[in-house]
């Protein structure tokens, strides 16, 4: 990892941080199940909460627009759009503290 970034923060699951959580969203009006890793669900609902909408509204814009193969790939994509999109606004990090990477 590139020096200077600060570590994301990190919230504490019962699950394992690499298992998959299903949540049942609704879509347009039909509702369906999306599989995403726990830190992925608190982004989204992050963004939805800062956003000053409901995470089903978020999840129907998101697949309105998607352009990947699959629902749960355009979150993803989505949510790291949103934050390198924030990265970018905030400047250079001040912080220097790296992330720990689990494998």
């Amino acid at each position: 990892m590139p020096e200077g970034l600060p570590r994301p923060a990190r919230r504490n699951h019962e699950s394992s941080p690499s298992s998959l959580v299903i949540h049942n969203v609704v879509v347009g009006g039909h509702r369906t199940s999306v599989r995403l890793e726990p830190v992925m669900w608190d982004a989204l609902h992050d963004i939805a909460r800062r956003l000053r909408v409901t995470t089903h509204g978020l999840v129907t814009d998101i697949d309105r627009v998607r352009t990947a193969s699959s629902l749960t790939a355009a979150i993803r994509v989505y949510i790291v759009d949103f934050y390198r999109a924030a990265a970018l606004r905030a400047g250079p990090a001040q912080v220097v503290e790296q992330p720990v990477l689990r494998m």
